[in-house]
């Protein structure tokens, strides 16, 4: 059995390189108590860690929990990991999934929470096909497994997608 963890937060940022330094007002932005998966993959391993380190400097000053993405190790202590197989017993354990194959092997692997998108067109991902609504409800239905919606997300689209009994959302550009 594993052990009891702080709830899985319902708000999150997704790092991206596109953000700048409009990534610091997003950081203070969130409320307390949301989370933020670090990627920035295309930084070198000493400027990664570098900025890593600075997030979670705010991360822990603002209690959000932080996840970093990849994998490579990008610091101590206690802080979750997104879409990276074993290591050590972190929380959460997060996953990105596109299909329904890939949402139902990340919870058979043991994750905590599946970032499923793209719900909706995103700067992130120009020219993917997004999900919609329809398509969303039918890859999220019956997980058994928090889901957050990323793609295109805001509060408004967040309350649109209700009615799945989704968990959270997740956005670069609604909190910049």
């Amino acid at each position: 059995m594993r052990p009891r963890h702080p709830p899985i937060p319902r708000l999150w940022l997704m790092t991206d390189p596109r953000q700048g330094e409009s990534l610091w007002t997003a950081l203070e932005r969130l409320p307390c108590g949301a989370g933020v998966v670090f990627r920035h993959y295309q930084l070198a391993p000493a400027e990664r860690r570098a900025l890593f380190r600075k997030i979670a400097k705010v991360a822990q000053r603002r209690r959000l929990t932080l996840v970093a993405a990849g994998e490579e190790r990008l610091g101590r202590g206690p802080l979750g990991i997104h879409n990276r197989r074993g290591g050590p017993q972190a929380f959460p354990r997060t996953a990105a999934a596109h299909s329904r194959r890939e949402a139902i092997t990340a919870i058979r692997s043991g994750v905590d929470a599946i970032f499923v998108s793209p719900v909706f067109a995103s700067r992130s991902h120009p020219g993917a096909k997004p999900l919609g609504r329809v398509r969303f409800g039918l890859l999220v239905r019956d997980l058994g497994a928090p889901v957050i919606a990323l793609g295109g997300m805001d509060a408004r689209r967040a309350r649109s997608l209700s009615p799945m009994a989704i968990h959270g959302w997740a956005a670069i550009d609604a909190w910049g």
